[in-house]
Order: structure tokens, then sequence, then C-alpha cells
């Protein structure tokens, strides 16, 4: 049976390296889920340097969307998974919806866009008795601030909120890092 481990913490707290780190141990057939578009510059600079990091025997896999259908085939003869990052995946799934475009957006859009983010979390979750291999999935917390001034960024922080504590439930493992430091919540 597979384990799912979900590695959290803030913006710049290590959860990457760390996550990479759970799964390098498990051996050299890491398959690497990208969930990051190359928007600007700066993404891009971004992508580059993940690419660098990850060692040469690692698969990627670029997609943000679908993978509760895709993950299990794909798990077959990994040592793992990992998905970096849920938290890049829902920002995309969101922001993919033609109403979340506009500058003022009604929060009846914000409910129904949340909706679809959570129809793909659920469709995640649902594939992981299915997956050949540990699964390891990074996102950040961003509970952990003030309010946020502005009703899209207040959306966005409960959404994604929502979405780390089903997480949180469906995982066998959670870690939360701050500092570089990894400390385990659960499992």
């Amino acid at each position: 049976m597979s384990k799912v481990t979900l590695v959290t913490g803030g913006a710049r707290s290590g959860k990457s390296t760390f996550a990479e780190e759970l799964a390098a141990a498990k051996g050299d057939k890491i398959l690497y889920v990208a969930t990051a578009k190359a928007i600007d510059e700066e993404m891009k600079d971004r992508i580059r340097r993940h690419r660098e990091r990850r060692p040469e025997t690692w698969d990627t896999l670029e997609q943000y969307s679908g993978l509760g259908a895709v993950l299990p085939e794909r798990s077959r003869g990994r040592d793992a998974i990992l998905l970096d990052c849920v938290t890049i995946m829902s920002t995309n799934i969101i922001f993919d919806i033609p109403a979340m475009q506009r500058p003022d957006i009604p929060f009846e859009e914000m409910l129904e866009a949340e909706k679809v983010l959570a129809a793909e979390v659920e469709a995640l979750i649902a594939s992981f008795p299915d997956l050949a291999c540990d699964l390891i999935l990074v996102t950040n917390e961003v509970g952990l601030g003030l309010v946020p001034e502005y009703p899209i960024s207040r959306f966005y922080r409960d959404a994604l909120g929502r979405v780390n504590q089903a997480l949180g439930k469906a995982a066998d493992e959670v870690y939360f890092v701050t500092c570089g430091i990894p400390v385990k919540i659960k499992g």
C-alpha cells in the first residue's frame, strides 16, 4: 500500500527541499509533478532553478489538473511521486476559469471556482488507494498571517485552507516545515 505524505509550511520555509529529500530517500525512479506555468520571467527562472535542482534520473510531468485520473497509471514502476506544489496547482485551476479573470469578481463566481477546485482535489484524493508508489505533496500554509484586505485574497486563503485540510485528513503523514526544520504533525 502506498503512503501519502503532505509537506506544508510558509513561503521559503524549506518545504520543497525537504520533500525532495523524502523523495530521493525512496529511490531513483521518481516522478516529479510540476504544477507551475511559466507566465513571466520570474516564474521561468523559478522553474529553471527547480529543474536544475532535480536529479537527472527523475522524470517530470508538467500538469496541474486532471491529476486524479493520471497519477495511478503514472505511479506504476516508480519509487515515489512528488507533486510540487498544491498551492500553484490550485491557483492555476481557479484562474483558468474565465470569470476569475475579471477585475471585480462577484462572490458567487468565487464560490463556483472553489467548487471546481474542490472537485479536482476530491478526484486527486480518490486516486490515493490506486497509487502503486508513495506520493509526496507540497503545499503552502497560507492561514497564519493577517486577514487579507481584498475579497479575492480572502477567498483564495480560505479555498486553499480547505484544500489543505482535505489533503491533511487524507494523508498518512503530515510535516510542517519552518526555518528549514521539518516537524512531523501527523503519522
